[in-house]
């Protein structure tokens, strides 16, 4: 299937490695130009530098914080300055302060304001930054990478579910505001895809054993996923939420 993004700009944060690698991975494999934003300029480079080696696409890296409200905006500013606007925005944030912990447990008000700025502040700074540049095109795709503790509150989540509930909220703001003008805004739910959070947190021979699936996710598959909510086909699909959890959530709907 030609998912019609060829030549499309995919901005993908958290691009530097785990998940936002695999959805840059697999966007440039359908020829979208993309721009890689980060803290580590480092491996930005390095993956920009695959990409461009395995795929004929412009892959740009950007370094900066998503939490800091100047970088967003330097994000922004060159997006403008090297591609006149953007088409695809991926919104991928960082995970919450370890160890994780019960509810109840979770008392340091430090790990609530870290964990608030690292999943939902960064971004709606993101997204507010970069939207209007999709509305203006007429035509984008919005797809934020959240958790599918938001449909099931997992065990010791509570930093996840909070925060990742209040972008699903903002999410469903922007979908209804936008979808008159051409733009989808959709979320995708990973629960067990195996990343080094995941193996740091879990034993996954475990894990998997609850799992319908009988085995963990794959990076890739949660980017294939992310990949069709930015093709044209997708563009009746807006303000959902998508398991990509193979089967773990247990909620009809």
């Amino acid at each position: 299937m030609d998912l019609g993004i060829a030549g499309k700009l995919a901005v993908v944060t958290g691009a530097s490695g785990g998940l936002g690698e695999s959805i840059a991975q697999a966007l440039a494999a359908e020829g979208a130009n993309v721009m890689l934003f980060a803290r580590s300029l480092d491996k930005l480079a390095h993956v920009a530098s695959e990409l461009r080696t395995q795929h004929p696409v412009r892959a740009v890296p950007v370094a900066g914080d998503m939490r800091s409200r100047d970088d967003v905006r330097r994000l922004g500013a060159t997006v403008r300055a090297e591609f006149g606007g953007a088409d695809i925005l991926v919104v991928n944030t960082g995970r919450p302060p370890l160890p994780m912990r019960e509810a109840l447990d979770e008392t340091d008000d430090e790990r609530w304001e870290e964990a608030y700025r690292i999943q939902l502040w960064s971004a709606i700074l993101v997204m507010r930054e970069i939207t209007p540049m999709l509305v203006q095109r007429g035509w984008g795709r919005v797809i934020a990478v959240t958790s599918a503790s938001v449909m099931q509150p997992m065990d010791k989540h509570a930093l996840f579910t909070v925060f990742r509930a209040g972008v699903t909220g903002y999410l469903k703001h922007l979908a209804n505001e936008t979808a008159s003008r051409g733009v989808t805004v959709n979320a995708v739910c990973p629960a067990s895809v195996e990343t080094k959070g995941l193996r740091a947190s879990y034993d996954l021979e475990e894990r998997a054993r609850r799992i319908p699936v009988r085995r963990v996710g794959k990076p890739e598959e949660l980017a294939a996923a992310v990949a069709f909510l930015a093709s044209r086909q997708a563009g009746y699909i807006t303000g959902v939420s998508i398991p990509v959890d193979g089967g773990q959530t247990a909620s009809l709907f």
